[in-house]
């Protein structure tokens, strides 16, 4: 039936490659007679209401009056989704491609992320794309005003963005400068007037001046954030937008130089806080992207100066060294984060205020205004800021302490950062480089700090008996065993022994492979779920993007070739499968137990709210199918090419 649905198919599409239709009117009956529930989508939850409503069958209409038969929801979900692009750019009468609607979904949903989704996700801190930021529910404050905060030193920023407020009075456009200090007084201070932060401008081929650009993850998120722009860009440079891979790690090193650190993202409710370090791998995979010349070698010496001096002042400041000499996350500020939807806290106000005996309300309103101070709640919310750094947020790993803990994926990030400037000096540099102000960095001096690390993550972490590194606990000097998907860190950042990754592979991969991908943790390490213990989105059975490709290439590294193909199929088959089966969706993460997009944790699942068609997928999750597609071995490849069952197709005139 496959090879009579694939001859059928060809020969249909050479003899009818494309048609003419009323858009709007096919466009309106297809969603009257498929999209039962009325969200604008085809899926396999529009259920059969009548004989022929639902029914997964549907008769499109060429201007001559000849119908196309298209069964099966898959096929008419791409159908939708062709007549709405259609509809985007005007078009009452449309030309549709037939091999569009029954375009095989790796390959339709492959060229999408490479022709769309990522065009979809690009934005400019400028004049261009202002109107578009601003739009975010996000920019919302107490007097109707949208702000823009530019660096003190910035200048030409100040300038460029102060004229376009003037010329452009619909924005409701206030620029500001930030203090050259800038204190976490000060931002709790900006409640009710937080604000986009400026990022690179540049000059065009015309000579005026515009936003350097970057990759957004998606839906609600319409800022650069940390470490979501590291896994994007491999996506990028997968799919050859190598300048715009380059431009993201170009605006990481604005952030560097003018706010002092990689921000969480570019809003000022961030500036006290940061997100796991990937800089220096994320600009070594560029540089070896772009033509080896001069002015590339230029761009990687400022890149890594700027990756240095972060190193330096961020990660191995005060706040993020700990006395053992490995490193913490710490989220400095003041209070409850700012940007927290309503009632995400209630739990702990109320768990505070059984504790200090004075009425929820009453406390939480008082704190909030900071005319109350209880050492053990801003306590809770220093730990709370630290996980939100940690881009793991949130989880049960920590106990709500994160603070507390030198953890696994940090120290082997900051093993990597050092291993990747120690290599790329010794490389690039001949082994040194010299900073504007005189100072010296050599190869050997960094790749001492990489092997001084490395004795202390065995030393702390690495545990013998179970044969995987844990978090270390320093409150309470001990080893805290919960089980989690950081557990394949060290194997990317390639700091365990060939017998430790063994070791790792045996226990992580039984604990942690489900049947959709690797999970956040295990079932066991999260612990009963209730109402007043709701699931946390980063623990089982939920699974992330980044989680699989740092699994991925860690393996890769250390021969387990077999294991990863098998990984691989299982997270592009939940991606494929979901995308098949809704319209197209492509979220930011899945319930890897059950292999669905329909996940109800937290914050719910974003890049599923969309009407007809998807214009941008979810920044990780692209570059994860992307990847994903070229380590996927052809025998694979082609099974998951074949997930979709033929459906029989009919032309006949009217």
């Amino acid at each position: 039936m496959k090879l009579y649905f694939m001859l059928f198919f060809i020969f249909i599409s050479s003899v009818i490659p494309q048609i003419v239709v009323n858009i709007e009117t096919n466009l309106q009956r297809l969603l009257e007679e498929e999209d039962t529930d009325g969200d604008k989508k085809i899926t396999v939850e529009d259920k059969q209401t009548k004989e022929t409503v639902g029914d997964k069958r549907f008769f499109i209409i060429d201007e001559n009056g000849k119908k196309l038969e298209i069964i099966g929801t898959y096929y008419l979900s791409n159908l939708l989704q062709e007549m709405s692009l259609q509809k985007k750019i005007g078009r009452e009468k449309g030309i549709l491609q037939i091999k569009n609607i029954f375009q095989d979904p790796v390959e339709r949903l492959s060229s999408q992320i490479q022709k769309r989704f990522w065009a979809g996700l690009t934005r400019r801190i400028d004049a261009s794309s202002l109107e578009q930021i601003l739009s975010d529910s996000k920019t919302k404050t107490k007097d109707g005003f949208h702000y823009l905060y530019v660096p003190s030193q910035d200048e030409i920023a100040y300038q460029y963005f102060a004229s376009i407020s003037q010329q452009k009075p619909s924005l409701s456009l206030k620029i500001v400068r930030l203090p050259e200090k800038i204190t976490p007084q000060w931002v709790k201070e900006l409640e009710g007037f937080h604000g986009i932060l400026t990022l690179g401008l540049r000059k065009n081929k015309e000579g005026h001046l515009e936003g350097i650009p970057f990759i957004v993850p998606g839906g609600r998120f319409n800022e650069m954030y940390g470490w979501d722009s590291y896994f994007e860009a491999l996506g990028l440079l997968e799919d050859g937008y190598v300048d715009l891979a380059k431009d993201m790690v170009d605006n990481f090193v604005y952030e560097i130089t003018y706010y002092g650190k990689i921000l969480n993202a570019n809003r000022t409710y961030y500036l006290t806080r940061s997100q796991p370090p990937f800089l220096s791998s994320m600009l070594w995979s560029v540089y070896k992207a772009l033509p080896q010349n001069l002015e590339s070698k230029e761009w990687l010496k400022r890149s890594l100066l700027a990756a240095i001096e972060e190193y330096n002042k961020v990660w191995m400041g005060k706040d993020r060294l700990t006395a053992i000499g490995l490193n913490r996350y710490y989220g400095e500020g003041l209070g409850q984060p700012p940007e927290v939807e309503e009632g995400h806290f209630d739990a702990a106000y109320h768990f505070f205020a059984q504790k200090h005996k004075i009425p929820k309300e009453k406390l939480e309103t008082h704190y909030k205004k900071g005319e109350i101070v209880f050492s053990d709640i801003d306590a809770y919310f220093t730990h709370d800021r630290s996980m939100r750094e940690s881009g793991h947020d949130t989880t049960y790993r920590w106990e709500d302490r994160c603070a507390d803990f030198a953890t696994v994926d940090l120290n082997s990030l900051l093993y990597k950062t050092e291993s990747d400037i120690a290599k790329i000096l010794q490389q690039e540099f001949d082994g040194k480089l010299i900073h504007g102000d005189g100072r010296e960095e050599t190869s050997n001096a960094w790749l001492k700090r990489s092997q001084d690390r490395k004795k202390l993550m065995n030393q702390y972490l690495w545990n013998e008996e179970d044969g995987v590194f844990y978090d270390y606990d320093l409150a309470n000097q001990r080893q805290k065993k919960y089980m989690n998907a950081t557990a394949f860190y060290p194997l990317w950042a390639n700091l365990a022994t060939q017998e430790q990754a063994q070791r790792i592979v045996e226990k992580a991969i039984p604990s942690l492979e489900e049947a959709g991908g690797i999970a956040g943790s295990t079932q066991e390490a999260r612990g009963e779920i209730s109402k007043e213990r709701p699931a946390r989105q980063w623990d089982y059975p939920y699974g992330w993007a980044p989680h699989q490709i740092i699994a991925w290439h860690g393996l890769l590294q250390y021969n387990y070739d077999k294991i990863v193909h098998r990984l691989v199929y299982r997270w592009l088959y939940t991606i494929t499968r979901n995308a098949v089966d809704y319209n197209g969706v492509v979220p930011e993460k899945f319930d890897v137990v059950k292999r669905t997009h329909q996940v109800f944790a937290e914050y719910g699942n974003v890049g599923t709210e969309f009407a007809y068609i998807t214009e941008e997928g979810f920044g990780w999750m692209n570059a994860s199918y992307q990847i994903g597609l070229n380590i996927l071995p052809n025998g694979l490849l082609l099974s998951l090419e074949k997930l979709i069952s033929p459906e029989w197709i009919f032309y006949q005139k009217e």
